[in-house]
Formats: C-alpha cells, sequence, structure tokens
C-alpha cells in the first residue's frame, strides 16, 4: 500500500526493480513532485517522524517537508523495494562559508549497488540532486539539472554542486550513520529550536524540467533553460497564491505566515 501510493503521489509509472536506473527515477519524479518546505514549522505545529504521520503528510495530504520527512519516506521505499541503503548524517552547508560550523541536521541515503556505493537525496531543498551520485572523488557528475561532485578536505567529504559556472557547497559528511534516536533529536532541534533557520524564514523548492523553483521567504525564482527570474511578493495573499500554483501547498483561506523573514511590515529582507 505504502508502494502504491507512493507512486501515485510522484506520479511514478517506471520500473521497480532494485537498479540505478529505479534510483534514479525515483529521485527525479520525488524531487519534482513532493516540495521541499517548512510551513508547519513556523505555524509551530511540530515535526513527527512517525511511518503514519509522513505517510499522512506527504502522501495523503499531498504536503512536503523537509530531510527528515522526506529522506525517511525515500529510504523507507527505497527498502521495500529491496535496495540495499543505510541513513547517512550530514551538515547542511549550502550558502555557507566554510569557516562556519553548521549543526549536523540533515540525513540522506546511502546505497549499494552491484559493489558500488551511491548517494541519494531527496531532501537538501533547491539543490537535492535529481539523480545518485556515486561515492568517487573529483568526477564531475552530470544529473537532469546541475552537474555534482564529491571532494574531500581535511577528513570531510563535501557534496558541491556546479551553478552558473562556480561549484558550490551542499553539505559535508563523514560517512557516520544516523540511527533514529539521532534523527529524533536532530529533527527536534531543526522545527523547535529558536536556534534553528526554519524557525525564521520560509522554504520551498521543487524542481521542474530543465529547472527548479524556489521561493525563500517573499523572494520566487524560477530558473530555467532560458534564465532565471526573480519576483518579490508583497502581501500575504500573493504568497498563499504562490504557494499553491507553483507548490502545491494551498493554506487555509486566512493563513499569514509570520517570522522574521516575513516580517510583512517592514521592507522585503529575504537574504
Amino acid at each position: 500500500m505504502l508502494l502504491n501510493a507512493y507512486f501515485d503521489r510522484i506520479n511514478y509509472r517506471g520500473p521497480t526493480t532494485p537498479t540505478l536506473d529505479t534510483l534514479n527515477a525515483l529521485a527525479l519524479a520525488h524531487v519534482k513532485s513532493i516540495p521541499f518546505e517548512n510551513i508547519d514549522v513556523l505555524l509551530g505545529k511540530g515535526i513527527s517522524l512517525e511511518e503514519a504521520d509522513v505517510d499522512a503528510k506527504l502522501i495523503t495530504r499531498k504536503r512536503g517537508g523537509y530531510c527528515f520527512e522526506q529522506n525517511t519516506l525515500f529510504i523507507r521505499v527505497l527498502t521495500e523495494l529491496g535496495f540495499s541503503v543505510r541513513p547517512l548524517s550530514a551538515r547542511v552547508r549550502a550558502g555557507r562559508p566554510r569557516d562556519y560550523l553548521p549543526a549536523r541536521t540533515h540525513v540522506f541515503a546511502r546505497v549499494e549497488l552491484n559493489n558500488e556505493t551511491w548517494f541519494a537525496d531527496v531532501g537538501v531543498g533547491g539543490l537535492s540532486p535529481t539523480a545518485a551520485l556515486r561515492f568517487e572523488l573529483d568526477v564531475e557528475q552530470p544529473t537532469p539539472h546541475e552537474t555534482r561532485r564529491i571532494t574531500r578536505e581535511d577528513g570531510r567529504y563535501f557534496h558541491q554542486a556546479l551553478r552558473d559556472g562556480v561549484w558550490n557547497d551542499v553539505c559535508e559528511f563523514t560517512l557516520e550513520e544516523m540511527p533514529p534516536i539521532d534523527r529524533e533529536v536532530a529533527n527536534w532541534f531543526t522545527s523547535a529550536s529558536p536556534k534553528s533557520h526554519f524557525r525564521n524564514r520560509l522554504l520551498c523548492a521543487r524542481a521542474i524540467d530543465g529547472g527548479r523553483i524556489t521561493l525563500l521567504n517573499r523572494e520566487l525564482t524560477i530558473r530555467t533553460r532560458e534564465g532565471t527570474k526573480t519576483t518579490t511578493l508583497n502581501t500575504p495573499a500573493e504568497l498563499n497564491a504562490v504557494l499553491e500554483q507553483h507548490f502545491g501547498l494551498p493554506l487555509p483561506e486566512g493563513t499569514t505566515l509570520r517570522c522574521e523573514g516575513l516580517d510583512w511590515s517592514q521592507p522585503n529582507k529575504s537574504s
């Protein structure tokens, strides 16, 4: 029942045998269909990682979520399909300088296929890879979207994405697994700690054919093969319309999302 409902949710009708082609196809379909978003954090609803709650939110109610929800679901699906998969912990580095140490609040999937290690990550926002990455250092790996690579420095591995001719850090990791208790602790920090950036800004993202749509507070960015367009939203009504139109996330009538980055009484400040 999980698999059938999941395949319907991501509009997937492809093969289900545990192969690289299947893994890549699922990753692409997932990132295009289930948006990355932190709306419930801003609404103070809390984030549950119980299987039934994740299924109800991401599949039944057609909502999105962040890494602990997205990759927890994806790992369960891969396991049900017969993949050899384990959760790994990481630190998200997108938009952060190397001298900044982010919390270890990210989980992604390590998949073993034909004596090779691959990484899949459907929960790292606007940089979620749309194909699995081979665990091979300093090799450029094309995907349906950005080119990727994995490098190693000072005993740490860095997943990087090439965008506009520049290599950008996505996350760093050490191959350490992330068991359920560690995910529970990190999930609490991410969703409840005042120091979590998910508490003070709105983040939404999903892939589209040949590009991505991202929302950071009041800045909507649509990146396509033809170029990039950014629009500033000026009212809660405009924001709610964008959430429904571009991310399939209709909010109850009258809902106004508020946080530091969405102070509607002040000029736009999405940085």
